[in-house]
């Protein structure tokens, strides 16, 4: 392996100037997920010099403010020497230059999550203040920058100093970021991760801001992904089906595939990968081949066992319904989808993962029949209940472009044959319905009015839900099914929930989200869901006309105008109801001007706890929650 690592080993590609104005393209937004991306991007450079070889220990420190976070690694230190082409510090040219970096051309860092060589320059970019410490060779460097430009020269400290290493201390810049605080638990989750993935790194986390005093956590898993897996059924609540995981670890290649997975009691599927320990919540190749290589072995083992059952076909769900597991791999080159990394596009991980997977398992497999039969059985049970609830929603599973239905009396249609641009608004209310209908696009857009809060779908068994009116108008008129549903089936290009503003209408989309969360959950994998954004508030400045979508909004709104002597006019609006046709089209219809949420399952873990917690049965959880929540809520809409 390469030890030495110079300004020379940096590569330059291109300039910093469009992160500023365009952050989303290389965060994701500039919402809460965007913020904490800032802290990912220079944590996951720290575990790159460990996952390397070069670092042993992480530290993170979450600032008294709330808004400040400092990084620290072992490693080796960002190159301090100066490149004779550009005249600048390795340290300036990794900080101020979007593709600047050691992590292109493959000899410091054999495997890295941060290849696109972009995280530090854009967390400059996107900070008021950063703080750049290094220590190498013997030397302690220091360099400020402000929003992305140096703001003192590289300084060095006259005294010599032990160890190497980098330290990134930065602040959000408020004026690209609504909110700049940061969750300690999220931080601190994804902490706690890493340490998961990546085995005998020490990682140790300080939170200032506890309450009670600063608090310090020491994370450090000897067992790695398999304590990880342990941690995760034990939150979901899942109970194994067989004693023994299944786990897997082998190097190919230039590759590493490690794994573990368990069958559970759960109705669904539930796998968290990583690629170079970045997290992949959309999947990608990797996880396409995990899939293939247990459906493979699986099924080679029912048929050579002869345990095929009679009268009942075992599709792919079925044989991974309940499986619970978490998949690991390290690449040298990794293509991800985007800068946020959310899923990676290795064509080759498919084959990679998939052919040495599948003999390992169907081994495991043979070697442990008593736990194949257990599986073997959970299989069974799963594909003869999804055929019971495949009898017992098709009731409702209506229609496709081309068949005739029954569609509810209340829908109003959309004039256009053709499903590509059409919309179905699922709205609150016949007032709102009726604004609606009157201020729609006819020809691509369809409205269908509900009646009052629908069925808290959280805990109702699927008789109780297809007997409702309402869900019953609701599936018939996208006719896609449901338990499963087919997103090629469904009616619209999108389904979009249109509630009032205010708590109600909050409340209403909410039970709406659990309703296709538990029983049309392949909607929204399809990207097919969405929640459209009316506005709260009318704000009249002078001439000008702006609509704000909360308080938050209405204030940037009137900040923003501070300085002009117009005459202000702020209106509430109670309800999409009260919207003239006209206003409701320019400001939540028209696909020009409105706002809209896709509703994503960004960790399904987390997604699983927040929805059984706030609609399930037990109220003790929501108690909870609002206890050590409350002195958050700046505002109750009552």
């Amino acid at each position: 392996m390469t030890q030495t690592y110079t300004t020379k080993d940096l590569s330059r590609l291109e300039g910093l100037d469009p992160v500023r104005k365009r952050p989303g393209m290389y965060i994701g937004g500039v919402g809460s997920a965007g913020l904490h991306h800032l802290v990912w991007e220079v944590f996951d450079n720290g575990v790159d010099e460990a996952m390397n070889g070069h670092a042993s220990e992480i530290s993170v420190t979450l600032h008294a403010d709330g808004q400040s976070v400092t990084i620290t690694d072992n490693g080796r230190g960002i190159p301090t020497d100066i490149d004779k082409k550009s005249k600048k510090s390795g340290l300036e040219m990794v900080l101020t230059e979007l593709h600047a970096g050691g992590k292109f051309e493959g000899n410091n860092y054999k495997t890295s999550g941060g290849l696109h060589g972009v995280g530090a320059s854009v967390v400059n970019a996107l900070s008021k203040k950063l703080v750049a410490t290094v220590k190498r060779d013997g030397r302690e460097y220091r360099m400020e920058f402000k929003r992305g430009k140096p703001a003192t020269k590289l300084l060095r400290k006259k005294q010599p100093v032990r160890g190497t290493g980098t330290t990134i201390y930065f602040e959000p810049d408020p004026t690209i970021f609504a909110r700049t605080q940061f969750n300690s638990e999220t931080i601190a989750q994804r902490i706690e991760v890493a340490s998961f993935i990546h085995r005998g790194v020490k990682i140790h986390y300080t939170d200032e801001t506890a309450e009670g005093g600063t608090s310090k956590t020491t994370f450090f898993h000897e067992d790695g992904i398999a304590d990880y897996l342990a941690k995760t059924l034990k939150d979901r609540k899942a109970r194994p089906t067989h004693d023994a995981p299944f786990r897997f670890e082998k190097e190919v290649g230039d590759s590493r595939v490690e794994c573990v997975f368990q069958w559970t009691d759960h109705t669904e599927e539930y796998v968290k990968s990583y690629a170079n320990g970045i997290p992949t919540p959309a999947g990608g190749t990797h996880e396409n081949g995990l899939r293939a290589g247990i459906n493979k072995a699986l099924r080679n083992y029912i048929e050579v066992h002869k345990l095929t059952p009679r009268g009942v076909k075992l599709e792919h769900p079925d044989l991974r319904e309940g499986l619970h597991g978490i998949l690991s791999v390290f690449v040298t080159e990794p293509q991800f989808q985007s800068q946020t990394k959310d899923r990676l596009n290795n064509v080759e991980m498919t084959g990679v993962v998939d052919n040495a997977v599948r003999p390992a398992f169907e081994h495991w497999l043979n070697s442990n029949q008593s736990v194949a039969e257990a599986i073997v059985a959970r299989i069974v049970a799963a594909a003869r209940a999804r055929a019971a609830s495949r009898a017992a929603s098709a009731a409702v599973s209506r229609k496709s472009a081309t068949n005739k239905l029954t569609l509810p009396g209340k829908l109003s249609d959309c004039t256009s044959n053709g499903r590509d641009d059409s919309e179905l608004f699922i709205v609150e209310g016949d007032s709102a319905g009726g604004s609606a209908k009157q201020g729609r696009d006819r020809s691509h857009q369809a409205i269908l009015p509900l009646r009052g809060k629908v069925l808290n779908t959280e805990n109702a068994t699927l008789k109780k839900v297809l007997e409702n009116k309402e869900i019953g108008d609701l599936l018939t008129a996208m006719g896609c099914g449901i338990n499963p549903c087919d997103p090629a089936k469904l009616r619209y290009q999108r389904v979009i929930l249109l509630a009032d503003a205010d708590s109600d209408g909050h409340h209403i989309t909410t039970l709406l989200l659990t309703l296709f969360y538990r029983h049309l959950p392949e909607l929204i994998r399809d990207g097919r869901l969405f929640i459209a954004m009316p506005p709260l508030y009318r704000v009249d400045i002078g001439k000008e006309t702006h609509w704000a979508a909360d308080e938050n909004d209405r204030e940037r709104i009137l900040k923003q105008h501070a300085k002009e002597n117009s005459k202000v006019d702020i209106t509430r609006f109670k309800g999409l109801g009260e919207m003239m046709p006209k206003v409701l089209w320019e400001t939540t219809l028209n696909p020009r001007t409105r706002r809209l949420l896709r509703v994503e399952i960004a960790d399904a873990l987390e997604t699983d706890r927040v929805m059984s917690d706030l609609m399930g049965k037990d109220p003790s959880a929501r108690f909870r929650f609002i206890m050590e929540h409350a002195d958050q809520a700046e505002a109750v809409d009552v």
